[in-house]
């Protein structure tokens, strides 16, 4: 099985040793992606709905640097410091999908990186 890297400007660089998404079997594996605006560096907004908002759109940024898109999601997984903050993230999400919506896992964590309230990854049909 042959392999592909997929890294996008449109997107913050990973923060540790591993690639933004890599291609395998005809899918696109995205990793985990905080809400870092790739222009500043910095991040986008303090609350979990404006967060989960950026990490959405830097995971669309990486599917259209792959030749794909968030129409062909077929696996999400959330990550959220706060469970409470379950429906407000859920109703911007929902922004981002229309039905057939893609599988998804919501998990709350103790704490995610840098100090963030979501974090999101993806698994995207090619």
């Amino acid at each position: 099985m042959t392999t592909d890297t997929i890294a996008t400007d449109k997107a913050p660089a990973a923060i540790g040793p591993y690639a933004q998404a890599r291609i395998a079997g005809g899918l696109l594996f995205v990793s985990g992606q905080l809400p870092i605006d790739p222009a500043t560096g910095a991040f986008a907004g303090s609350d979990a709905p404006t967060q989960a908002a950026r990490s959405l759109t830097n995971i669309a940024a990486i599917a259209e640097a792959a030749g794909t898109s968030l129409s062909k999601a077929v696996k999400m997984t959330v990550y959220v410091t706060d469970l409470a903050q379950f429906k407000a993230v859920n109703e911007v999400y929902g922004g981002f999908f229309q039905a057939p919506f893609p599988a998804r896992s919501t998990v709350e964590v103790s704490a995610l990186p840098l100090g963030a309230s979501v974090e999101i990854d993806a698994v995207i049909a090619l």
